[in-house]
């Protein structure tokens, strides 16, 4: 079994056992790491792609070591000028080792709950405008008779930004 899970901004490919090296964790060596951003499961002939997380999935991991890695020379010169400059980078590590990876039946984080009370709450918001539909386009009909300056102002009492360099289309668009 085999997963791809985001850990640390990257995405990485791992199995259970396997150590891996990520950019450094906030985490004390010794401690368990939970990871819920799995991308995809794979066991076997059976393979499961989320849209873009799976739901339910979690990779557990325990922190080895913090280390750095090795140091990489960066070289800079201009010819002809006596221009060089030498600097080098040691990135901060954390080594990991894969302890076990859940395809489903994992218990959710609590990011992942706000973020299901967050997308609910837009649906209730977006019956309430479909009712209002037909004010919004006999607003449009009156707008597109009204002058310039006249839609400024009324851009102005709203307070929005930037509509004095704004044509007459524009400013009906984000008046309606």
């Amino acid at each position: 079994m085999y997963a791809i899970v985001e850990i640390a901004g990257q995405q990485f490919k791992v199995k259970k056992d396997q150590k891996v090296f990520v950019n450094r964790l906030q985490a004390e060596e010794g401690k368990k790491v939970d990871f819920d951003n799995v991308l995809l499961v794979g066991d076997g002939d059976k393979v499961t792609v989320g849209a873009p997380a799976i739901d339910g999935a979690q990779v557990s991991a325990k922190v080895l070591k913090h280390l750095k890695g090795d140091k990489v020379i960066v070289f800079k010169k201009k010819r002809r000028k006596g221009y060089r400059v030498k600097n080098g980078h040691r990135q901060a590590l954390t080594e990991i080792i894969i302890e076990g990876i859940a395809a489903s039946g994992a218990k959710p984080s609590a990011s992942k709950t706000t973020k299901a009370d967050v997308s609910t709450a837009p649906v209730d918001k977006k019956a309430a405008p479909k009712a209002e539909a037909p004010k919004k386009e006999e607003t449009t009909q009156d707008l597109s008779k009204l002058t310039v300056a006249e839609l400024r102002e009324m851009a102005k009492a709203k307070g929005l930004t930037g509509y004095s360099s704004m044509k007459k289309a524009e400013l009906i668009a984000a008046l309606s």
